[in-house]
């Protein structure tokens, strides 16, 4: 048969709707022949290979010199080049460290290929049965194209996208795509046009998995136009946002790059009003330049982050990139998938209404007989398995809900591994709701299960508590409704005991009817333990927790209202979303909590509605079908144990254990690590406050620059460097966790310590410029005044770095020992200044040289006042109630 190849513009259709008959008539396809081998060549290169674009990565080159933007870089930049031109070396040597070390710092830690399209191409299918010129064949999956005829069972992965032309009690696994936990079940038969991929039973889509069964189905799309490529797109499209440390960091770069324009400017014009010299001026402004940058908080950042990466990993979250590490400390929502991760993952049976009562799982050890007769019906009736190791079930094969089924017999003493000589078995079947299964035990018996209603209409009477009685459907549908509010997926089984002589043929279905009734047995995805604890916690700590998931709105406003998610646990569900506008929808996420049955582009457009509002978002999810709103939310949180690649790369955060208990408890440490890096910033900024008080004193006095720009870059990256790392090993203080979250337009420093920073760098101004002019006075050399200006600055921020620990609580009431590495840091930075005081070369690179000894008790009139400073200004802007640090 001659095929033609369909025009592009042919193919743009709802093939979900349409008869299985007009696909094939408009794809030109032949369902036992398919195409054949020319066609199929034609068609590869008009359509192109069934295969997802590739991510193209940034070059190592690239991330190296984005290293060099920051505003605080450009302006080590520029003193390094002015220092260089003023002939001053030993400056331009230790600016230049600087500037590589940062460089190196932000090198290594953004060096992560960004691969979350590419991880893709792993759920692709390696090859794929096909039909060409009438001979089935096995081929490469990327040599699919529109129109081959596809042979799928169980076990495949989807190759591409598929309109199903027949099937055999076919069952997909399209939880990676549409988040739903129980396989769909799939058959020909078109459905609505408008009709979501979940809902698209007439469908199978690429990356999707074969649970059960098998079938045939014509390719309908492939390559970047399947549903898994679409989401490729939509995950290219996403550029990741900035974290809220990473903007308060770009904010802040501003506020001290104008600090050092509106400074420099200042000091230069005013020193050559004073009749100052030109190139003494421009070494001053690059002193001015390097005194208001503090360089040692990249590095004490890095260390703050890293420290919070070491902790989170020991509450099984792996975190990708440092600045995450914060960004759940910020974060206001959580935007959580239901399975796997509020729950847990795995049907289980939780209640079982049998002899006319109600029994709770796990069931007692003295069972009535109506509860054993249901459970020999669920033992019986199933296609699973078990592997067992005495007591502990290893291992389940088969169909989620039909293995909880067989879990439940073995969790109340049924042996699952007794043969059950099956003389017939009719599999369940969508269109029938019911299976049976016909065993010889001493004598044949039929044990069937499925749906309620399709069960009850085939029993004529129920196992009571006595014995045989009379059925009840009042109470069995009263049972059956009260179940299902509860969220349960219920279902029904039943049993007869046939005559010895019946007629079994293994080739013929048998007539089912005039069963006694065994019992109703409910499941559920149950929460995970500790999750609504976490939940409790979250919203303690200003956290709205919401609820993003593809499975069914009852359910998930069941589950809702079990974990305690909200006050008010409406559904909206994703026709819902599609229906509104960005305005309506953005209205709406502020009073909804709960989210079922949404598409990728759904819960994309929910994560942004929650941002327009200035909330900093957390997303967690384990498909595919999560990859794009991973990618666009605040910070994405993958499952590492049940996640796909594709969501483990679009991710900041991978959570081990897939459980939302260790996001709650990661949360804690995001807080920690944004108070110690407040802390750092804090500390550093006291010092570039006093260098510029005591530097724009001194031209104002004419008294010459009190420190050299190699000086003041000792102080801050070496000196105050190891006493800023340390601060960044602070324990967190009480209550962090039940603070509310930081505004995303709260600074880094607050107004409170930016007050406490510019009284406490007054103070060590003042102390310091008193040591130098105490120097002058006494008759000493240029180099010791500067000597004795510079240590009172180092021993003062030495001091200075306990008034850091707490922005709130007084220094007499912090533990001394509640960071030993700070002791050390600070006795480790007064003996590095000592070394430098006395060692000739770092004397002349630093320009500094030793003083007479009363200057030492002076210093401790220093250290003392600026305590004074802190506790007073503590007590003055003490909060009226418990405040985040």
């Amino acid at each position: 048969m001659a095929q033609t190849t369909p025009h592009l513009l042919d193919l743009d259709h709802n093939w979900h709707a349409e008869d299985p008959s007009f696909v094939l008539a408009t794809l030109n396809t032949d369902p036992a022949c398919g195409l054949t081998q020319t066609a199929a060549k034609e068609r590869q290169v008009q359509y192109g290979s069934n295969a997802l674009e590739e991510h193209v990565q940034r070059s190592r080159r690239e991330i190296l010199l984005a290293q060099f933007v920051s505003p605080l870089i450009l302006i080590l930049i520029v003193a390094a080049i002015i220092t260089t031109a003023l002939g001053k070396i030993s400056d331009t040597i230790v600016i230049s460290f600087v500037l590589v070390l940062n460089a190196a710092i932000g090198y290594f830690q953004e060096h992560r290929a960004d691969r979350s399209v590419h991880a893709l191409m792993q759920l692709a299918a390696p090859s794929a049965t096909v039909i060409r010129d009438g001979h089935t064949v096995r081929i490469p999956a990327d040599q699919l194209t529109i129109g081959d005829v596809v042979l799928i069972e169980s076990g495949d992965r989807i190759p591409a996208d598929l309109r199903l032309l027949t099937t055999t009690q076919l069952r997909v696994d399209e939880s990676l795509l549409t988040g739903e936990s129980l396989p769909a079940e799939k058959n020909p038969d078109a459905v609505a046009a408008k009709a979501l991929p979940a809902d698209q039973t007439s469908m199978v889509f690429k990356g999707s998995a074969v649970a059960a069964g098998r079938g045939r189905g014509v390719v309908v799309a492939i390559g970047d136009t399947t549903e898994l490529g679409s989401i490729a797109a939509q995950i290219r499209a996403q550029e990741r946002p900035k974290t809220p440390l990473q903007q308060r960091m770009n904010r802040f770069a501003y506020i001290i790059s104008a600090a050092v324009l509106g400074a420099t400017a200042v000091a230069f014009v005013l020193g050559l009003l004073l009749g100052n010299p030109l190139e003494e001026m421009f070494l001053t402004a690059v002193a001015l330049a390097v005194a208001v940058i503090p360089e040692g908080l990249p590095i004490a950042f890095t260390v703050a982050m890293a420290l919070g990466v070491r902790r989170m990993a020991t509450h099984n979250a792996v975190v990708r990139s440092l600045p995450a590490v914060e960004t759940l400390g910020s974060t206001t929502v959580i935007g959580s998938d239901k399975t796997g991760t509020l729950t847990a993952n795995q049907m289980t049976a939780v209640e079982l209404f049998a002899a006319g009562a109600h029994h709770a799982v796990p069931l007692p050890d003295e069972l009535p007989l109506g509860v054993t007769a249901a459970l020999q019906s669920l033992l019986y009736a199933t296609e699973a398995t078990l592997t067992t190791d005495g007591k502990t079930i290893v291992e389940r094969h088969g169909d989620p809900t039909e293995t909880a089924l067989l879990a439940l017999a073995h969790d109340s003493g049924l042996d699952v591994n007794k043969p059950r000589n099956v003389l017939l078995l009719l599999p369940f079947e969508s269109d029938r709701q019911y299976m049976y299964v016909i065993v010889d035990d001493n004598g044949p018996v039929l044990h069937l299960k499925g749906a309620p209603e399709q069960v009850l209409k085939r029993c004529t009477t129920q196992v009571g508590r006595d014995g045989d009685e009379p059925l009840d459907r009042d109470t069995l549908a009263d049972a059956q409704q009260a179940m299902a509010s509860r969220g349960l997926r219920v279902l029904a089984c039943a049993s007869l005991r046939l005559d010895r002589t019946t007629n079994i043929d293994p080739d013929r279905p048998f007539d089912a009817n005039g069963l006694q009734f065994t019992g109703l047995i409910g499941l559920k995805d149950p929460p995970r333990e500790g999750v609504i604890e976490a939940i409790a916690e979250a919203r303690s700590a200003g956290v709205r927790v919401v609820m993003i998931t593809g499975d069914h709105a009852i359910t998930a406003a069941a589950i809702a209202k079990e974990l305690r998610l909200a006050d008010d646990t409406t559904v909206l569900t994703g026709e819902d979303v599609a229906q509104r506008d960005d305005a309506a929808l953005a209205a709406d996420v502020q009073r909804v909590s709960v989210f079922a049955r949404v598409t990728p582009e759904h819960k994309l457009r929910i994560v942004t509605a929650l941002q327009s509002h200035g909330h900093v978002v957390a997303v967690t999810g384990d498909g595919v079908n999560d990859g794009p709103a991973l990618k666009a939310a605040d910070i994405g949180v993958a499952m590492g144990q049940s996640g796909t690649d594709v969501a483990r790369e679009a991710s900041d955060i991978v959570l081990t254990d897939d459980n939302f208990v260790s996001i709650a408890k990661a949360i804690t440490e995001g807080r920690v690590v944004f108070a110690n890096v407040r802390k750092v910033t804090y500390f550093l900024l006291s010092t570039g406050a006093a260098t510029i008080i005591a530097i724009l004193a001194t031209i104002l006095g004419g008294l010459g620059l009190p420190y050299t720009p190699a000086a003041l870059l000792w102080m801050n990256v070496v000196t105050n460097g190891v006493q800023d790392v340390a601060l960044a090993f602070e324990p967190a203080e009480p209550n962090v966790l039940n603070e509310p979250p930081r505004s995303p337009r709260e600074g880094i420093v607050s107004r409170v310590l930016w007050e406490r920073a510019v009284l406490t760098g007054i103070a060590l101004a003042a102390g310091s410029l008193w040591l130098f002019l105490w120097a002058k006075g006494s008759g000493a050399s240029f180099d010791q005044q500067r000597g004795a200006a510079l240590t009172a600055l180092v021993v003062g921020m030495a001091i200075h770095a306990y008034n850091a620990r707490s922005t709130h609580q007084s220094l007499f009431k912090t533990r001394l020992g509640g960071n030993r590495l700070l002791l050390g840091a600070s006795i480790v930075a007064l003996a590095l200044h000592g070394f430098a005081l006395s060692f000739g070369p770092l004397q002349t690179l630093l320009g500094i040289a030793p003083f007479a000894a009363p200057g030492w008790w002076r210093i401790g009139v220093v250290c003392v006042t600026v305590i004074v400073v802190s506790e007073w200004h503590k007590w003055w802007r003490r909060p009226k109630a418990p405040t985040a640090v």
